[in-house]
């Protein structure tokens, strides 16, 4: 065996492992495979490393070795706690795991925690692999350099792989899930997390592998597939990201050399109550340089675009779930946790800094000041945040019958308040749709009718408030059921009326949403939103302007009562024509037809709502219009002169 300084492996090289700074350690940990420097020449084979700082031996077993490891130890690397062996002729394919005599004198069977590909459940190897994957998103990737997400459209699909389609692979994903998603017009879609995990109940949040794809649907270079093909196909992809806590899996990172390596010793610091996992000491410098290389890796190995973080609220607080005497203060004896702050922050930045165009996304739960603040300004350096709150008041406010909708119309304003305090993403997520809350669908209330319309004006709502849009799968078509991973999601159900209706609005409000810059351009900045109305409460309609700092402007009126409004006056920033390029009443959507606009609205100059015009328009009962606005013709100017005028009057008046 060539000694480990031939391997490339001394305690300088892992200097930067242990210091906590660095951010490719997946090159110098766990199974590469490599070619040395023999007495007879160049020999090829695999370096098997892992740290293991407590450890009193490691000895490496496998499928070459009849799975016993007498003959095959490891060797300390002087001045480091990582454990490393060659062997020759063991190659991609290989299944291995390390067995470890811990400080407790106790030997423990474990998987690689830097394995690139795993066996699937129930069985719990590694598998050396070596990529071999030739890459066609050059064009994807050159013009992602230069992406502004804040000021870009984005329609995100989550998407749960194992129950989508039932029994679908990657390779099968890449052909239906991209030919779906373009269908639909999602600008991306967002993975739950694809990191190896035997327990599919779980839906990937108890993570056993973070470096190796889930391999019950295939190899890592098919995942690499579908996500080449969704990138040649203008699809984004997110992928949800789990540094929150782990899996107590007895052969996966808990207790790995026999101490609480990976995790905290006390139990306040290093279990998380409400998910019985193990918490990471973010303090520890070989787990920081753990984290922050697994996050870099999913986005240079597997070119993704952005990472949704989990459960950033846990990580945030000390005493999250926790009642008096089950948590332990910070140095300065608040409950911040210090550490898992300064590796949220270390995450965003080193991701930006080396992958500009990608951005990273919180599910964050509380009012933390600051999450999408640059790091450089003391915020979290994250460039979304899931707006909760929004999700909460809207969903409270949708499940409502109309009759008391009037009672509780500030559900549905009090977003704006604090709309600019964070970039926001406004989730439709699969949390919303489990545990006995109930789908879309069934949460809406009254009869099919009602249910069908209240969703559809549900989403023209969704889709024309400031912030971006995610839904998760099933609830583009009104799904009835709960999310369950044992079962696809009921594709019968668009061929039925009502269903077919609802997914084909979404079809249509994603292609006019990408059309149109207004409802998406600005939707950071105050100058992009402009309440027409936000007190008619006791009509249960809102209306409001979408505004795209160029001249287009785009006005959203949505009824939430039972009641038509034939005769409804809104006010505007210009007299003209308003052209209504959306109406969730039309039959297209099995809507009833009856009420609309014959396609536009002239306003005049009379002025209302703090306006210089308004028009009257015809809002269906449970239903939503847009209008854009059509700029005046002068007769004594050239047709882009007049167009061009007549817009920048318009955001003169707005503004």
């Amino acid at each position: 065996m060539a000694d480990a300084e031939t391997l490339g492996l001394t305690g300088t090289d892992l200097s930067g492992f242990h210091g906590g700074h660095d951010t490719e350690c997946w090159r110098r940990l766990g199974a590469i495979e490599l070619t040395v420097d023999g007495p007879d020449g160049p020999v090829s084979g695999t370096r098997f490393s892992v740290w293991a700082p407590n450890a009193q031996q490691v000895r490496l077993v496998g499928d070459f070795n009849g799975w016993s490891g007498d003959d095959t130890p490891l060797r300390r690397v002087p001045d480091s706690g990582v454990w490393v062996t060659f062997l020759p002729g063991v190659g991609t394919g290989a299944l291995y795991k390390f067995e470890i005599l811990g400080a407790d004198g106790v030997w423990r069977l474990k998987a690689d925690p830097m394995a690139r590909f795993c066996e699937a459940a129930p069985h719990t190897a590694s598998i050396v692999y070596s990529s071999g994957y030739a890459w066609n998103d050059d064009a994807w990737l050159e013009q992602r350099r230069d992406y502004r997400p804040h000021a870009e459209p984005m329609s995100v699909y989550e998407v749960h792989l194992g129950s989508w389609r039932r029994g679908l692979t990657y390779l099968q994903l890449a052909k239906e899930l991209v030919e779906y998603v373009t269908w639909q017009g999602f600008t991306h879609v967002e993975f739950l997390p694809v990191a190896e995990h035997p327990y599919e109940g779980s839906w990937g949040y108890h993570v056993t592998g973070y470096f190796a794809p889930v391999s019950r649907f295939g190899s890592p270079d098919e995942f690499r597939f579908l996500v080449d093909q969704l990138h040649q196909a203008g699809i984004g992809v997110i992928v949800d990201w789990v540094p929150g806590h782990f899996a107590t899996d007895a052969w996966a990172l808990q207790r790995f050399d026999g101490t609480a390596l990976y995790e905290h010793e006390d139990p306040r610091l290093g279990w998380h109550p409400d998910w019985g996992s193990y918490i990471f000491n973010f303090g520890r410098n070989e787990v920081r340089s753990f984290l922050v290389s697994n996050a870099y890796y999913w986005l240079e190995e597997y070119h993704i675009d952005a990472l949704r973080i989990d459960a950033v609220a846990s990580m945030l607080y000390l005493d999250y779930s926790r009642g008096p005497g089950e948590w332990v203060p910070n140095v300065h004896g608040g409950n911040e946790n210090l550490e898992a702050i300064s590796l949220l922050q270390e995450v965003n930045a080193h991701a930006y800094r080396r992958k500009p165009g990608v951005f990273l996304v919180a599910e964050e739960s509380t009012s933390w000041p600051g999450v999408t603040a640059p790091v450089d300004h003391d915020g979290l350096g994250f460039g979304f945040k899931w707006n909760m709150g929004w999700m909460n008041d809207s969903l409270s406010y949708f499940g409502r019958d109309p009759i008391h909708r009037q009672h509780h119309h500030h559900e549905l304003t009090f977003a704006m308040s604090y709309a600019y305090s964070e970039n926001f993403i406004l989730p439709i997520s699969h949390d919303e749709v489990v545990h006995g809350k109930g789908s879309m669908f069934e949460r809406a209330a009254g009869d099919e009718w009602r249910k069908f319309a209240t969703l559809r004006a549900f989403y023209a709502f969704m889709w024309s408030h400031p912030g971006k849009n995610l839904l998760f799968m099933g609830t583009e078509f009104g799904q009835r059921r709960e999310f369950s991973e044992q079962r696809s999601i009921d594709w019968d159900l668009t061929q039925q009326w009502g269903h077919r209706g609802v997914q084909l609005l979404i079809k249509d409000m994603n292609r006019l949403y990408r059309a149109h810059p207004a409802l998406w351009k600005l939707d950071n900045d105050p100058a992009g939103f402009r309440w027409i109305n936000a007190d008619d409460a006791g009509s249960n309609v809102f209306s409001f302007l979408r505004v795209d700092g160029e001249g287009q402007l785009i006005a959203s009126v949505i009824n939430f009562s039972a009641d038509p409004r034939p005769d409804y006056r809104i006010g505007l920033p210009a007299d003209g024509i308003w052209t209504e390029i959306l109406n969730t009443d039309s039959t297209i959507y099995d809507g009833s037809g009856l009420i609309g606009n014959l396609g536009q609205v002239v306003a005049n100059e009379v002025g209302l709502n703090g306006f210089p015009a308004s028009a009257t328009v015809a809002v269906p009962p449970l239903g939503a219009v847009w209008f854009r606005y059509e700029p005046h013709v002068v007769d004594d100017q050239p047709d882009q002169e007049k167009a061009d005028a007549a817009a920048h009057e318009a955001a003169r008046l707005v503004s």
